[in-house]
C-alpha cells in the first residue's frame, strides 16, 4: 500500500472512484514536498489531504513536548525525537477494517491476511502505458459489504470477524456510519452496536483513523505487557488488565494515544 523509492514515499488513495497517486519526499531544509497525480485537481488535493493527515505534518504538538518534556517515563524520547507521530491510515475506514482483520491474532498473521484482501479485491493503479504499478488501496467498503464471508475466510479470516468486517463496511457504504463526519462518538456508537466491535476496534479507528490523540486502545497486547512490565517491576511475563492501562496512561489526558505511541517506541 505505501512504497519507497529513492527516498520517495508514494501511496495510492481514491477520491470517489478516481485513483490518486500521491508522492512524498523531504527537501534539503527538512521541509515536506507533496505531489500528486489524478485525472482531476479535486482528486489531486485530496489526495494530498489525506497524507498531510496520515504523516500529521499539519499537527502542532507543542503543548504536549511543553508538558511533559521532563515526564520520568516518556520525556527522555519526546527530547530525543520530537517528531514521532502515532502512525495514521490515510482514510479512516482503512484503519477500521484492518483493526477488525487484528482483532485476537498476531499482527503478522493479520498483516498476511490483509496482503491476501489486498492481493484479491484491492484496488490497483496502473502507470502511463497500462502497466500494473505494484501499487494497491484498501476496497471500496461497498466492495467489501458485497463480498462473502467465505471468501474473506479463504484469506485465513476467521468466519465470525468475516461477517464482522462485512457488516461495518455495509454500514459505512449505506452512509449509517459517517467515519468522516467530526461527531465521531455517534459513528463509534454505531460500530459498538455491531456484535463483535469492541472498544479495542473503535479505539484503534479513532487514534489510527481519525486522529484522536485522546483515544488509547487500552486492550492492545503490547500495551497490556508494557504496563504489566511496569506494574510487576520488569518481570517479563506480566500483563496488566485493560482497566489497570486506562489508570496507568490516565496522567497524559488528551494526549494518551501520543504517550503510548512514544512508551512503544524502541
Amino acid at each position: 500500500m505505501l512504497r519507497r523509492r529513492g527516498g520517495v514515499l508514494e501511496r495510492l488513495l481514491h477520491h470517489g472512484d478516481l485513483p490518486v497517486l500521491v508522492r512524498v519526499a523531504q527537501t534539503a531544509s527538512d521541509g515536506v514536498l507533496f505531489g500528486a497525480r489524478a485525472a482531476t485537481r479535486a482528486a489531486a488535493e485530496h489526495g494530498i489531504e489525506r497524507m498531510r493527515f496520515a504523516l500529521g505534518v499539519d499537527e502542532d504538538l507543542g503543548g504536549f513536548l511543553r508538558r511533559f518534556a521532563r515526564d520520568p517515563l516518556i520525556g527522555r524520547s519526546l527530547r530525543r525525537r520530537p517528531w514521532l507521530r502515532v502512525a495514521r491510515r490515510p482514510e479512516p475506514f482503512e484503519a477500521l477494517a484492518w483493526a477488525i482483520c487484528e482483532q485476537l491474532i498476531e499482527y503478522q498473521r493479520a498483516a498476511a491476511i490483509e496482503r491476501r484482501v489486498l492481493a484479491a479485491l484491492g484496488r490497483r493503479w496502473a502507470d502511463g502505458d497500462g502497466r500494473d504499478s505494484g501499487l494497491r488501496d484498501l476496497p471500496a467498503a461497498a466492495v467489501l459489504a458485497g463480498t462473502a464471508p467465505a471468501r474473506l475466510q479463504s484469506f485465513d479470516l476467521a468466519g465470525g470477524r468475516a461477517l464482522v468486517l462485512v457488516r461495518a463496511a455495509r454500514e459505512v457504504a449505506r452512509g449509517r456510519v459517517d467515519l468522516h463526519s467530526p461527531d465521531h462518538e455517534r459513528a463509534w456508537r454505531k460500530l459498538r452496536a455491531i456484535p463483535g466491535i469492541g472498544s479495542w476496534t473503535v479505539e484503534m479507528l479513532a487514534l489510527h483513523g481519525q486522529g484522536r490523540h485522546d483515544q488509547l486502545p487500552a486492550a492492545d497486547v503490547g500495551l497490556l505487557k508494557l504496563v504489566g512490565r511496569r506494574l510487576a517491576g520488569g518481570d517479563p511475563h506480566a500483563r496488566a488488565d485493560e482497566g489497570q492501562v486506562r489508570e496507568f496512561f490516565a496522567p497524559y489526558g488528551e494526549w494518551v494515544g501520543l504517550a503510548a505511541a512514544h512508551m512503544l517506541a524502541p
